[in-house]
């Protein structure tokens, strides 16, 4: 969804058919801020600047996208009309809160594995119409995105292999009709699945819930056979196991915990100043 129709989506659920405090209430010049109640790693600048130039109110941010912040510290000072940041103000929460806390999750998995050449990935579990969000939230946390949706790479899953008769055949008529750009990532549970999808001409293996021994094997034979070919993990990551996942060799490791997993951090906004003449 586009940036600026999403933003007002979202605004336009919770105002509805108006903010009934707007009513009774008369325009003032107010200064506020966002205080962290719990310790985190900020995301959502780039979503609160761009509702700031839609609705005409100022952001003065103390921390940036990806900046790790304490408890108690101020985040973000807001300035503007009081009806206006005061219509905002969950809808400003909402969106620090979604993100900072994907991204404060993300900077976890990330860190665990910090020490190795692999990349962190994310999945397509995300909410519904929430999908770009997320993943800039996950960008936020130094997760790097998976594809964004199914149409621009092939991932053939279990599933979509039920279907297949011939695999070798298969593939060669994907590479007649999808983009040249595009790669092929192919699911595979055992060693034998495995060499069928390399030989078949597969650019990514995905691992799926393959113990450490076997992504070792994995790993091993590809760089001894198929040594272009990239290898994703995927399956039950965890902060405790992602390190031992890493150091099997793999290129990168996939998580959607990393997304729906996340619990919310503490933020809240407070009025700092108000003009109070009338």
């Amino acid at each position: 969804m586009n940036r600026e129709k999403f933003l007002k989506s979202l605004i336009d659920e919770d105002v509805g058919r108006g903010d009934l405090f707007t009513r009774i209430s008369k325009s003032k010049p107010i200064t506020a801020y966002i205080i962290a109640k719990s310790n985190g790693l900020l995301g959502g600048e780039e979503y609160i600047n761009e509702l700031a130039s839609i609705y005409n109110f100022s952001c003065d941010w103390k921390f940036k996208d990806g900046n790790k912040f304490q408890e108690g510290e101020k985040l973000l000072i807001i300035s503007g009309d009081s009806k206006i940041i005061l219509s905002l103000e969950r809808s400003i929460l909402n969106i620090i809160l979604h993100a900072s806390s994907i991204a404060s999750l993300t900077a976890k998995f990330v860190d665990a594995i910090s020490d190795t050449d692999v990349k962190l990935l994310d999945t397509r579990k995300t909410r519904p119409l929430l999908r770009e969000f997320e993943k800039y939230a996950v960008r936020c946390g130094g997760g790097i995105n998976h594809r964004m949706g199914l149409d621009d790479s092939l991932m053939l899953k279990d599933t979509h292999l039920k279907t297949i008769n011939n695999l070798h055949t298969f593939m060669k008529e994907v590479r007649a009709k999808i983009p040249f750009t595009s790669k092929v990532e192919i699911e595979c549970e055992n060693m034998d699945m495995v060499k069928k999808a390399m030989s078949a001409g597969a650019d990514i293996i995905m691992c799926d819930n393959m113990n450490l021994i076997e992504t070792r094997e994995v790993v091993k034979y590809r760089n001894k056979n198929y040594p272009h070919i990239l290898i994703e993990a995927s399956g039950n990551i965890t902060l405790e196991t992602i390190k031992d996942i890493a150091q099997t060799g793999v290129d990168a490791i996939s998580s959607g915990s990393i997304i729906h997993q996340a619990n919310w951090i503490d933020l809240s906004m407070k009025v700092d100043s108000c003009d109070k003449r009338i």
